[in-house]
């Protein structure tokens, strides 16, 4: 996703081979049977689940015939995984979101906004994605809203994350069609007020991914301030060998979500495409 968010498109010249690679790979690791991308890491495999889905309805329509025929056999059943994932039962708080595995029966905000992505994604791209299981979704979200301190939590409306989330949940309900959601323009201004935080927060990187993507749905002054204090704050941390060493699992995951949260003035990945009006008077 990386690669596409710069503009490098599988087959071009450029990083073409590095993409159908990964494409291959990906569509290596899905279980034939019901579609699921999580076999290999099974305590958090809708993670993994999710953010492949997401990657190959991103990318499809830009392969070769023979990888394509191969994304629109996997894309559906992987849809319908997370569709019967969602309907799990769940309590009056976890309803219509997801969490580590397809049989969850509690949700977290983490979790549910990659799979509310993918499946947004896999709607744009033509899939069978049913308008309830996005409203259901975005239902979930605003549970995990506080209205008082305007930010979004892991789980319910207190607790864990508020400063990497809140950009989470903006994002989903502007891809959702929420657009200038009073929740959304509120939490904007949390994130105003917080962002300068994130190089000591927990899951920095993600919570970098998460408040560029959603602060620039918003666009203005808050998109505006946090745009040039991201590049300049770190752009510097970058080492030498082009990768940036957090806390957070592997330098090139640390580099791949920076990338996504640098390049999104780009606007190449059609998942994150903006309305061209938020910033006119």
């Amino acid at each position: 996703m990386a690669f596409l968010a710069k503009g490098y498109t599988p087959g071009c010249e450029k990083y073409g081979e590095n993409i159908n690679r990964s494409i291959d790979y990906i569509l290596s690791c899905v279980n034939p049977t019901n579609g699921y991308f999580g076999v290999k890491l099974p305590n958090q495999g809708m993670y993994v689940h999710a953010i492949c889905t997401l990657f190959l309805t991103e990318v499809s329509g830009m392969v070769d015939p023979a990888r394509q025929a191969r994304i629109d056999e996997v894309v559906p059943n992987a849809v319908k995984l997370i569709l019967d994932a969602q309907n799990i039962g769940k309590d009056s708080r976890d309803r219509g979101g997801w969490r580590y595995t397809p049989t969850s029966r509690d949700s977290d905000m983490s979790c549910s906004g990659w799979v509310l992505m993918a499946l947004r994604s896999a709607r744009l791209n033509g899939g069978k994605v049913p308008g309830d299981a996005i409203e259901r979704a975005v239902a979930y979200v605003k549970r995990q809203y506080n209205e008082a301190e305007g930010s979004f939590h892991y789980q319910g409306t207190s607790g864990q994350y508020a400063l990497t989330l809140t950009g989470a949940g903006i994002l989903c309900l502007e891809l959702c069609g929420r657009h200038n959601d009073p929740a959304a323009i509120k939490a904007a201004r949390y994130l105003r007020s917080a962002f300068r935080r994130l190089p000591n927060e927990g899951n920095r990187c993600y919570g970098m991914y998460y408040t560029s993507q959603g602060l620039f749905q918003m666009g203005g002054e808050d998109w505006l301030q946090f745009e040039d204090w991201m590049y300049r704050t770190w752009i510097p941390r970058q080492r030498d060998d082009g990768s940036w060493t957090e806390e957070e699992d592997s330098p090139p995951y640390n580099t791949a979500m920076l990338v996504l949260a640098f390049s999104v003035p780009y606007r190449q990945l059609p998942i994150y495409q903006r309305d061209e009006t938020v910033d006119e008077d």
